[in-house]
């Protein structure tokens, strides 16, 4: 898809208000729980965006357990690593975590870790009960503020001077991550969940990049840093991850070890 002129996106400035999103959902009683169905121990793995680690998603991930789901992180400490790497230490964190909990697990992404999640649930789908991304820029990866281009430019040069942890240049079109590429167009399974949360307010992804035809598309007022800390979003993620939810789709814990037995033998 083209990409976004700077002169189409909201101001970037806005971005530095999220801390309003926050105080409001503090305050809102879906924060609390209220309106809130107990997941009843609902496995849901969180995946960071782009600079950020687990901690970002903090608020939410205390949410999520105070309304009855599990939780696990990613382990990423700032999503800047080549995304091939990144997929690869992913889906062994969600292959310990499904085997462990004796079921499919749901994942949430915010930013570029809607990308990897997306990924993810193409390589193993018998794994994913749905995932949930939040301003992922799935069709377009770079379909982002010029302004944020340049932090991913520098990233991506410190990589190739040999700073480890770091994607480089390579990453966009060379082999390391031709896999991944491939599986970002590739088609969704079905029988997964996708939902995919939206802003027009959003300054630093452009919109219509998050619009894959797979998923459900779910349209917000929030800016891109405050969707992990946005009352609405909550209660989007909180219906998402009940559909999700289905006898159905368990996969019992004797069939999880011997999926494990028979990829190890």
């Amino acid at each position: 898809m083209k990409l976004p002129d700077l002169r189409e996106q909201p101001p970037i400035w806005r971005e530095s208000l999220w801390g309003l999103e926050a105080a409001r959902l503090v305050r809102d009683p879906v924060f609390r729980g209220e309106e809130v169905a107990d997941a009843g121990g609902q496995s849901v793995l969180l995946v960071p965006g782009f600079l950020a680690g687990d901690s970002s998603l903090g608020l939410m991930t205390a949410w999520l357990r105070r309304t009855g789901h599990h939780t696990s992180r990613a382990g990423i400490r700032a999503n800047v690593d080549c995304s091939q790497a990144s997929v690869e230490r992913l889906l062994e964190r969600l292959e310990r975590f499904a085997e462990r909990r004796g079921e499919r697990v749901a994942l949430v992404g915010q930013s570029r870790g809607g990308c990897l999640a997306r990924v993810v649930a193409v390589r193993r789908p018998e794994l994913v009960s749905g995932i949930v991304t939040l301003g992922s820029p799935v069709l377009e990866p770079l379909a982002i503020h010029p302004l944020v281009r340049l932090h991913v430019e520098a990233v991506s040069r410190l990589g190739a001077l040999g700073a480890p942890g770091l994607f480089r240049s390579e990453c966009f079109d060379g082999e390391c991550c031709e896999p991944f590429r491939a599986d970002s167009d590739a088609p969704f399974p079905a029988g997964v969940g996708f939902v995919s949360v939206y802003s027009r307010r959003d300054g630093i992804v452009d919109w219509r990049a998050c619009l894959d035809e797979a998923a459900e598309h779910e349209e917000v007022e929030s800016s891109h840093v405050g969707m992990a800390a946005n009352a609405a979003i909550y209660r989007i993620v909180a219906a998402a991850l009940e559909r999700f939810r289905s006898p159905a789709v368990g996969v019992p814990r004797a069939t999880a070890q011997v999926q494990a037995q028979a990829a190890a033998a």
